[in-house]
């Protein structure tokens, strides 16, 4: 089961507010590994800042085109047929999102290298490949937070109705990741709740999740106590 949010003051913070604009400057604890100085330009006063950009539920969207293999940003800007990313959080789960029925999907959220949270899904063959990257970091004592994940898109062949036809599916990999960027990722993760509208509808069957943060449900406004009327003259 996925976590509920941490309360914390950056998380709180920036459900009110995007990442861009929100200032820490409690320093009681050990600051977050993803806090920087940045100096205000208006004041001139140094304040710490989070690394990363993310507006809480709506993580920029990455997508994996099958047919193309090719990955993009929302549909408009190419990225190329790999990725490479240390993750923040993901899921693996059924559900039926985006309008394509009950699947069994693979969600990853990292962070880019402008610092902006990202999401990206997989389903199929591509899923089943991801299993195959978990294992082995398993049974080393790691996880996908743990590495730098590499996405390659690799090509397939398969003939229907007499004729072939060419898609691709993801096939993962990972190498050593910087501990320090490991750190930030996990103390970020830890205090904003990580997910994605639409991909959430709270039904899903979820079979692994890791720093994924199902959104609370929203508490019903408390209706104003009535006032009392003033007595009537007799």
């Amino acid at each position: 089961m996925a976590k509920q949010p941490a309360t914390t003051t950056a998380a709180t913070a920036t459900l009110a507010a995007p990442a861009a604009e929100l200032t820490i400057t409690d320093s009681a604890t050990t600051a977050p590994a993803y806090l920087i100085e940045k100096v205000d330009e208006a004041t001139g006063e140094v304040q710490q800042v989070p690394r990363f950009k993310y507006l809480p539920g709506h993580p920029r969207q990455v997508r994996f085109d099958a047919k193309a293999g090719q990955f993009n940003i929302s549909g408009t800007v190419p990225l190329g047929s790999t990725l490479s990313f240390i993750p923040l959080a993901w899921r693996i789960f059924q559900d039926d999102i985006l309008n394509m029925g009950r699947k069994l999907w693979a969600e990853l959220f990292f962070a880019d290298e402008k610092g902006a949270v990202c999401a990206v899904l997989f389903h199929g063959y591509s899923v089943e490949n991801l299993y195959r990257l978990i294992e082995p970091l398993f049974y080393d004592d790691l996880t996908l937070a743990d590495v730098v994940v590499k996405v390659q898109a690799s090509k397939k062949e398969t003939t229907k109705d007499g004729k072939k036809a060419t898609y691709y599916i993801a096939e993962f990999s990972y190498e050593p990741a910087d501990p320090a960027e490991v750190q930030a990722r996990r103390d970020f993760a830890r205090d904003f709740p990580i997910w994605r509208a639409e991909t959430y509808t709270g039904a899903a069957d979820t079979r692994m999740a890791h720093g994924y943060t199902r959104p609370e449900p929203e508490q019903p406004a408390q209706p104003e106590p009535a006032a009392e009327l003033p007595a009537q003259a007799a």
